[in-house]
Order: structure tokens, then C-alpha cells, then sequence
């Protein structure tokens, strides 16, 4: 089966494809794909093999070359997770009226030459509140009538074990030809249940402890001059309780480099990590003891790895010259691997995929 991965990132689709293949031996072939950062693309040539495939660079650029796109392979299967920033509830929630926003349809451009059979698509859970719903009708309407049959719904990393809050909207669609299908976050719930994990090229995570290394190099911990502004709960009109040491960490953001409030991003203290979660300083320290002991971010392989990437995807990244703060970025705006998993597996094993 022929995929296209389009606004790629680090590839966590290709991913997931690549575990499904080997898992339900299902033949997903990656033929191309769409990235026009140059720093995501080199993460994602630094993880997979791409001798000999279309590598699109920017979408736009590409479309309008007609002599490219009109010799792209045929496509089975088209996935992407089209930038959301302007549908996020972070972002100004620009939708369409945003250069960022059209991408969607530079999706349909491919879909009208090429016609593929199926498309799972993702963006923020909020694209189907953005403009009271408008925006999403629009995309159903233009799915729906080039042909394809559409279900969708709100899924959280959480379920698909992996210790992160992430909720994201999935799109899938089929051919009409094929009739219509079932699809909820409920039965791919339901059918992700009965993996048996011995068997799965997934790695499952029951806590950020399972993934939180002990010794990280000293670059990786709060100066004594941001701590306080980190752990602070907020002033003037943006007041949050920021807390530390969460068992199950917060969504990760692009921005996570720049370091936000701990109201927003993810932090850990030594003594969290050494105890394997037994002793938690928050719980008896004020802020200001807090901000006297040792605290630290994520590392880029710890951010990848609670997307679902192996061990050893930042390591690859890092050998190909990518920086730890494009990595962050990546990491914050890369799909969940074990949730296109589960999906991927819902859909073969009920035949909707085939």
C-alpha cells in the first residue's frame, strides 16, 4: 500500500506505518513526502531510509511546479497533520484568513489528481470548534465531495500508552466505493485493548518515570535565575498553579524550548526521578524551597520518546546537526506514534483498511 506523508515533521505516520507492517505484516510502502522545514526534514532523513523517494519540500512550491506534481507516484494512502497554529486555542485562531491555514487545501490539490483511497489527517482538538464549527464543515464538505465517506473524532495520547495529556482531532476518510464504516476514539479504544504488547513494536509507558532518565547532562537543569519565574503561579492578569513532577506530563508544545511556566510545560526534580516517584517535593515545599533544589526539563529523547519515537531517534537527529531546540519544536508538533498505531490497527482489523 502506497502512502504519502504530507506536513511530515519528524514522520510519526511513517512511524506507526512502519510498526503496523511489521506487526500485521500489512505492506506500507512510504513513496514521498512534504516537509518545508529543513530541520525536520533532516530528522526525518536521519530515522528512515528515503533512497529513492519523492521528497516534496514545500507543498506549495511543489504543487506549482507542474512538471513535479504531476509525476508523483499513485498514492493509496495520504496522511498529514496540516499546520494547526491557526486553530490552536495557544494561537490567534485564524483559520482559513492565515496563510498556515490554506494548507488543508493544498491537501485537496493532491487528492483531486491522485485520488487516493484513503486519508487520516490531524490537527488540534479545537479545529472543530474553530469559528463555532464553520471551519470544520468546510472541511468535511470538501472531502466529502471529492468523493470520500468521513468519520472523525477527539483522541488523547493518554489512551494509547503514552504518559502524555494530548488531544488531537483525527479525520478519517475512505472512498465512498467502499461503502460506509464505523470509527469512534471509543472502538479504537476498545481494539487497542486486546493488543497483546509481547507482540508490538510499540513501546508502552505506564508513568514519565518509565522514561525519565537519571543522570542528564547539566545543560538540561533550571539556573537559579529562571527557577523562580518557572515555578511561579503567574502575575497580573495570567495566574495558573504551576506544578512540577507530574506523573503523566502536560502536551508538549513547539515552544517548548523557550521555557514556559511550569503551568504549562514539563519539569522534574532530582529527587522525584531518583525516587521513582516515592518522594515528591511539591507536595511539602513552598516555591520558593523549590526553586533551592535541583530541577530539570525534558531531554529531546525523552520529548520524542513520549511521542512514541524509540530511544534513539533524538541521537540520529543529533548526528545529522539538528539542534536540541529544533528537536523541542519537533517533538512538540509531531503526531503520536501509538495513536496512529491503534487507529491503523482498528481500521485493518475491521477491514475498513484494506
Amino acid at each position: 500500500m502506497k502512502h504519502l506523508e504530507l506536513f511530515s515533521g519528524v514522520g510519526g505516520f511513517r512511524k506507526a506505518m512502519e510498526y503496523v507492517s511489521k506487526d500485521l505484516h500489512v505492506p506500507f510502502v512510504t513513496i514521498g513526502f512534504s516537509e518545508i522545514d529543513k530541520n525536520a526534514t533532516k530528522t526525518y532523513m536521519a530515522n528512515f531510509d528515503t533512497q529513492g523517494e519523492t521528497v516534496l519540500g514545500d507543498i506549495v512550491t511543489f504543487i506549482n511546479d507542474r512538471k513535479r506534481f504531476n509525476s508523483l507516484p499513485k498514492i493509496d494512502i495520504l496522511t498529514g497533520g496540516f499546520p494547526c497554529q491557526t486553530f490552536s486555542m495557544m494561537g490567534k485562531q485564524a483559520g482559513f484568513a492565515e496563510d498556515r491555514g490554506q494548507m488543508f487545501f493544498r491537501i485537496m490539490d493532491i487528492v483531486k489528481k491522485k485520488k487516493p483511497n484513503y486519508l487520516i489527517l490531524e490537527n488540534v482538538r479545537n479545529l472543530v470548534n474553530h469559528d463555532k464549527g464553520n471551519t470544520f464543515k468546510v472541511i468535511l464538505y470538501y472531502l466529502e465531495k471529492a468523493g470520500y465517506n468521513v468519520q472523525h473524532d477527539i483522541f488523547n495520547t493518554e489512551d494509547f500508552g503514552l504518559p502524555q495529556k494530548r488531544q488531537r482531532t483525527i479525520i478519517v476518510a475512505r472512498k465512498k466505493t467502499y461503502g460506509n464504516f464505523n470509527f469512534s476514539a471509543e472502538l479504537v479504544k476498545e481494539s487497542f485493548s486486546s493488543i497483546d504488547r509481547s507482540k508490538c513494536s510499540l513501546d508502552f509507558y505506564g508513568s514519565v518515570l518509565d522514561i525519565l532518565d537519571a543522570k542528564v547532562d547539566k545543560k538540561y537543569y533550571l539556573s537559579e535565575k529562571v527557577k523562580p519565574t518557572i515555578l511561579s503561579d503567574g502575575t497580573g492578569g495570567f495566574k495558573s498553579k504551576s506544578d512540577i513532577d507530574l506523573i503523566i506530563a502536560r502536551p508538549l508544545t513547539a515552544s517548548m524550548h523557550k521555557m514556559h511556566r511550569a503551568c504549562q510545560d514539563n519539569y522534574y526534580s532530582d529527587e522525584f526521578i531518583l525516587s521513582h516517584g516515592k518522594i515528591r517535593p511539591s507536595e511539602r515545599m513552598s516555591k520558593e524551597e523549590l526553586a533551592g533544589i535541583p530541577i530539570r526539563k525534558l531531554t529531546p529523547k525523552e520529548a520524542f520518546m513520549l511521542q512514541g519515537f524509540p530511544n534513539d531517534f533524538a541521537e540520529k537527529a543529533s548526528l545529522a546537526r539538528v539542534s536540541n531546540g529544533a528537536m523541542y519544536k519537533e517533538a512538540g508538533n509531531a503526531v503520536s506514534v501509538n495513536t496512529i498505531y491503534a487507529i491503523l490497527y482498528y481500521l485493518i482489523q475491521n477491514n475498513i483498511l484494506r
